[in-house]
């Protein structure tokens, strides 16, 4: 059985569907890949601190899904390194994590955005959460205390945990 639509249904469905798009088009815009990581790098400068002031709250770790995934700086994300990410300091900011729990530190080398849960100020690296003791309860409270924070026009600046 061959099902008929009206003529008229067809040519109203036309209609609104060219008007449509003759709308939508127009309001399309290219943007190249320059721009488009223009835009990106704008939205993480405006939360960026390079004040070299400490600051406490949670700490996690990355999981399994994250390895060898990249990260903001373009590396692979290794579980043996001392790569961290945080959402406001410099990417390559040099940092002490110390868990406030049971007072083991650790430095860390800023490479990636995140974490991306509230409350927490920053991830570390599987081994570095091994070093700090909180890979059993999977967070903890920490003070992560800058040490060299990167400048934009690509000097640095010394940090709280930075020796006198």
């Amino acid at each position: 059985m061959k099902c008929h639509r009206p003529q008229w249904v067809r040519a109203i469905v036309c209609v609104v569907l060219s008007c449509g798009l003759s709308t939508a088009y127009p309001a399309h815009e290219t943007v190249s890949s320059n721009d488009r990581h223009h835009a990106v790098k704008s939205a993480h400068q405006g939360g960026v601190d390079r004040s070299g002031k400490p600051r406490k709250g949670k700490a996690s770790y990355y999981g399994r899904k994250f390895y060898k995934k990249k990260m903001a700086d373009g590396t692979p994300m290794n579980p043996q390194s001392n790569a961290a990410a945080s959402k406001t300091l410099p990417l390559g900011t040099t940092a002490r994590v110390t868990n406030l729990e049971n007072g083991n530190s650790e430095v860390v080398q800023i490479r990636d955005r995140g974490p991306y849960v509230k409350d927490r100020i920053v991830d570390v690296s599987p081994k570095t959460a091994d070093k700090l003791g909180i890979k059993k309860d999977g967070t903890a409270a920490v003070e992560v205390k800058p040490i060299e924070v990167p400048r934009p026009d690509g000097s640095v600046k010394a940090g709280a945990a930075a020796a006198p």
